[in-house]
């Protein structure tokens, strides 16, 4: 089993980052509508609406995608169904999915959590696309993912967490007093998967 994992935000940050490469150093989870332009192992969705998307496009079919159990989604027959009271965002479960799988190291892109344009607007891959936001609306409120993600991470101090960020990105007090965190630019995470080679 591979030891590193890469979960997957869909915050513009993560444009840069090749995700091909990715797959050869470790296992990806992602979510939602990440699955139109790349197959991680693991797909994760709690959105009713982006969730029938998936089903619907028969990507489930073929892949490993995760909820939460939904009556709405009882005839996504093969859709797994994740064993947690948390009901949390899609971005933080699928964190919480890759720690519950046993690795010892866990690379997270894309959780940006503040918006564009002096934080005033939505900060996602996939705005102005079916079933996300109007790139021109206003940014979604980030503290539940925040504390979410704080979660996953104090409760799992045998794994070590890096969060790759741009230069000049935002870096919560919640994660940065974290023991077992780490806030890594774009430019050393480059490094690093050389080194991985």
């Amino acid at each position: 089993m591979k030891k590193i994992a890469f979960v997957l935000g869909n915050g513009t940050s993560r444009k840069c980052i090749d995700l091909n490469k990715l797959k050869s150093f470790g296992t990806i989870y992602g979510c939602n509508a990440l699955y139109r332009n790349f197959e991680p192992e693991h797909l994760v969705s709690v959105d009713i609406k982006m969730l029938k998307e998936i089903h619907d496009s028969g990507y489930s079919k073929t892949h490993n995608v995760w909820s939460y159990h939904h009556k709405s989604i009882d005839y996504m027959h093969e859709i797994n169904v994740i064993e947690s009271s948390s009901r949390w965002s899609s971005g933080p479960t699928a964190l919480w999915l890759a720690a519950s799988h046993g690795f010892k190291h866990i690379y997270i892109l894309g959780f940006d959590y503040v918006g564009l344009h002096d934080g005033t607007r939505i900060n996602n891959i996939y705005a102005d696309t079916m079933n996300y936001k109007r790139s021109s609306q206003n940014a979604t409120y980030f503290r539940n993912w925040l504390y979410q993600t704080a979660s996953v991470i104090k409760h799992n101090k045998h794994i070590q967490f890096y969060r790759i960020i741009p230069n000049d990105g935002y870096k919560p007090l919640e994660l940065e007093q974290l023991i077992n965190y780490k806030t890594v630019n774009i430019n050393e995470f480059q490094h690093i998967l050389n080194n991985l080679s």
